[in-house]
């Protein structure tokens, strides 16, 4: 079922899968767009880099199945974050968002993004008001944004909150330019190199094959780092995911929109091998709660198709899958005190992309001895316990309830090879779905996504 728009005929290049033992300055396990752009970063400064990804190709996981909206309008977000953070740091939170985007794309190939200008939207008198407040926050931090009714949308608005001059990009052919950069700064790649083993103490790691790896510093620019369960940085993330569908549409929007009601809806179009493809998605949900997908699928089927006016049926549907942090924003840094040459970048929400930016503005800086603005909001420790100890615990209550649960009504299905929570069995992806931690296994059992790297035992 999984067929994204930004995997077609996209040819990703070739590179080998580790098989002996080197020593290098910074390991960074993950190759999507966080672990690539972290990588040509340093490799720039003249750090000695080595990037391990688990798949036989780069971008392809979370960066190949995203939006590929990059903006700092990062939903109904900010009048959110001022209940966490500080006016300045929430302007902080804004700003690294927006510089980080202007600073890649100075760099970025011409035919891998479009300028264009995101819009928040509602359609009930509800959303309105939540665009009032978003809009009154904006005014509150000194951050543009323009209240308007006029779309190119079919249908009414009651309120749109418009950000001028923001950006979409061809994901995976955006975090190509930036891997051949890295490629020619001096980064070492690997592919198929699953990462089994992390020795933080004696600075090691193991791939699938034995291969090891020694290091100064490590970074995880994966969903569930590792060595998450310090901290307990694991029960901190919950996992949502979304569909998206994409059919050859007449035109190109100029704009690229998002509404604010509970069933929220993301539209946007792309100009692919010449051809205009609308991009529509929504309908979230907590990973692995849901058996049967497929009802998401025809649900945005049918409202794409009755909405633009579409003639056939999207050829397109894939889905996407992202961490929330409690406090919304990502952790990303030394996971802990204890652990100085140990960095992770996670927890983007759905915002992936400029944040992945970010990650790896912070990460470069911070192992490189130099100072980030935004550091210390987006630092894994910092001091929000007490809110994101109560924010957790729905989150610590559902993966507790699962594993048990899991036990008493699945108990035929194989166990998640993380942390042994029962998976569940999803039609419309056919993928084995862990509702835990948001592991997810293909049909035969093969990890696509982490935090397990082994794969299911299945019954034959």
């Amino acid at each position: 079922m999984q067929n994204s728009l930004w995997l077609n005929n996209v040819e990703t290049p070739a590179f080998p899968t580790l098989s002996t033992s080197l020593d290098c300055d910074v390991c960074i396990v993950g190759g999507g767009l966080s672990g690539i752009y972290t990588a040509y970063l340093l490799a720039k400064k003249g750090v000695n880099v080595v990037l391990l990804e688990a798949k036989p190709s780069l971008a392809i996981g979370t960066t190949g199945h995203s939006t590929g909206k990059l903006t700092p309008q990062h939903g109904v977000v900010y009048s959110k974050l001022l209940k966490y953070f500080s006016t300045e740091d929430v302007f902080t939170y804004y700003e690294a968002n927006k510089n980080a985007i202007e600073s890649a794309l100075q760099v970025a190939s011409e035919d891998t993004f479009k300028r264009v200008d995101s819009y928040l939207y509602a359609t009930t008198v509800s959303g309105k008001q939540t665009i009032e407040k978003e809009l009154y926050a904006y005014q509150e931090l000194n951050i543009p944004g323009v209240e308007t009714t006029e779309t190119e949308l079919p249908f009414d608005v009651t309120s749109a909150l418009k950000m001028e001059d923001t950006a979409q990009i061809h994901p995976t052919k955006f975090a190509n330019h930036f891997l051949k950069l890295a490629l020619e700064n001096g980064a070492a790649i690997y592919t198929n190199s699953r990462v089994t083993k992390v020795e933080i103490d004696e600075k090691f790691l193991l791939t699938d094959n034995d291969s090891k790896v020694t290091f100064k510093k490590l970074v995880l620019c994966t969903h569930y780092p590792i060595e998450s369960i310090k901290n307990l940085i694991t029960v901190k993330l919950s996992i949502d995911r979304s569909y998206l569908l994409a059919a050859k549409t007449t035109e190109e929007l100029k704009g690229q929109y998002l509404s604010v009601e509970n069933s929220s809806r993301s539209t946007r179009t792309a100009l692919v091998e010449d051809t205009p493809y609308l991009i529509y998605g929504g309908s979230s949900h907590i990973a692995g709660e849901v058996e049967d997908t497929d009802s998401y699928y025809e649900t945005l089927k049918d409202e794409m198709q009755t909405t633009f006016n579409l003639p056939e049926p999207p050829p397109f549907l894939w889905s996407a899958q992202d961490p929330n942090t409690p406090d919304l924003v990502p952790y990303i840094g030394q996971i802990s005190e204890d652990t100085p040459d140990l960095y992770i970048a996670t927890g983007y929400r759905k915002w992936g992309l400029s944040n992945s930016l970010v990650a790896g503005e912070i990460l470069s800086s911070l192992i490189t001895h130099e100072t980030h603005k935004a550091a210390r909001i987006y630092s894994p420790t910092r001091d929000q316990f007490g809110t994101n100890f109560l924010r957790g615990l729905s989150t610590i209550g559902f993966v507790t309830a699962n594993l048990a649960e899991g036990y008493l009504t699945r108990m035929e299905a194989p166990k998640c090879t993380h942390l042994g929570c029962k998976t569940r069995w999803n039609k419309g992806d056919e993928t084995w779905d862990c509702p835990c931690h948001g592991s997810r296994y293909d049909k035969n059992g093969n990890v696509i996504e982490g935090p397990a790297v082994y794969p299911l035992k299945l019954r034959k």
